[in-house]
């Protein structure tokens, strides 16, 4: 199917009030179409459903399904050069905040920054992320151009675009991995440090970065220690995200447990809450004083049955028709995303804190993280 053609569709949905998303996984060119054929709104209870799962960032809230059985499932693909002058976004400035509403969020966030840094310095916390939503006012909404910009802008990215009329419309461009399951194989990944891209794929991390990541990496591999065998650590790597650097270590093995019970071990991550994660949950929900909602939560396919080869050898056909059917789950954490209404988009970011931050250095990070998304609008 064609892009237009595809994005029309979607538009009609949008225009109906029925609920879809359009999703491209990372380096792939192919996106993907769930619309649901009605505007119920549907619960996952343990994860064993087939559809497309949208989680808050507190997971004792309803995870939100749209189920395969209630939709229609399209694809199309999106090929970069075919991104035309016209889809760029133009060339206007964009008021965020006001001058004086914009200093008092500053003035929250370093103070935030600065408690954060207290808690773990009475060592109730190792680490805690802190985040804050920042309003920018819109000149023009279209869902399906913003989509297509972020298609075009994150190429290694996960990006999204979700809708349901009884909860609201969602963009992203995510760079990290929650969980990917293939048949009982799994693979996930430790996130953390950040840094404005400067033309240097392999750049300097300081000892802060560093930290945080071998937190974030030593908490992963202690959460699946219960459920997971044959752990793979991979070496650490620099992974590009738009005009941002986060330093990556891939974690893969085999699955002994039910998908829930290793995505609620994961879910909420270091990179997202902090450590122990309970404690920083508990700080977050006290001290940051808005509603995440989805921000920091997770979403992806789940339990979706796909076709694997059991031989690449395209000259070898009669071994390539003894294809196995495998349960695939691919999730991710929505990072790097907004919420859009018919007037402004509520962009999401945060930070990590350790006892080493300086507030006013994690505040400057905060406005560079928005610029990602805000160079779409």
């Amino acid at each position: 199917m064609q892009i237009s053609e595809f994005l029309e569709i979607a538009q009609n949905h949008f225009d109906d009030a029925l609920p879809f998303v359009l999703y491209r996984k990372p380096k792939a060119s192919v996106i993907k179409g769930i619309f649901q054929n009605n505007d119920s709104v549907y619960t996952s209870k343990d994860l064993t459903e087939s559809g497309f799962v949208f989680a808050p960032f507190n997971a004792e809230k309803q995870t939100v399904l749209m189920p395969f059985s209630a939709s229609e499932t399209l694809e199309s693909r999106f090929i970069i050069s075919e991104f035309t002058t016209e889809d760029a976004p133009e060339k206007i400035e964009v008021q965020p905040e006001e001058e004086s509403v914009f200093a008092e969020a500053e003035y929250f966030h370093v103070n935030l920054v600065s408690n954060a840094i207290q808690a773990i310095e009475k060592k109730n916390l190792k680490k805690v992320v802190v985040s804050r939503k920042e309003e920018v006012k819109l000149r023009e909404s279209n869902p399906m151009q913003l989509f297509k910009r972020l298609l075009a802008q994150y190429p290694t990215a996960f990006v999204y675009c979700w809708y349901h009329p009884k909860i609201g419309l969602w963009l992203g461009a995510t760079p990290e991995t929650l969980l990917s399951v293939t048949g009982n194989r799994f693979t996930t990944m430790a996130l953390a440090g950040t840094q404005t891209y400067q033309g240097d794929d392999t750049p300097t991390w300081e000892a802060k970065e560093t930290e945080e990541q071998q937190l974030v990496t030593d908490y992963l591999i202690a959460s699946l220690e219960s459920s997971v065998s044959n752990i793979t650590i991979a070496d650490t790597e620099t992974l590009k995200a738009g005009n941002l650097l986060h330093i990556k270590t891939r974690v893969s093995g085999i699955l002994n447990s039910n998908l829930k019970e290793v995505v609620m071990a994961l879910h909420p991550t270091p990179a997202v809450c902090g450590l122990p994660k309970m404690a920083a949950k508990e700080f977050i929900l006290k001290n940051e004083n808005y509603n995440r909602e989805f921000y920091t939560g997770f979403l992806g396919e789940i339990n979706s049955k796909e076709k694997m080869a059991r031989n690449t050898n395209r000259r070898n056909v009669e071994n390539n028709a003894y294809s196995a059917i495998k349960t695939v789950s691919n999730l991710y954490v929505n990072l790097r995303c907004m919420q859009l209404t018919d007037v402004q988009a509520s962009i999401y970011v945060g930070g990590g804190i350790t006892k080493d931050s300086i507030p006013e250095k994690e505040w400057q990070e905060t406005v560079n993280k928005t610029q990602t998304i805000k160079a779409i609008l």
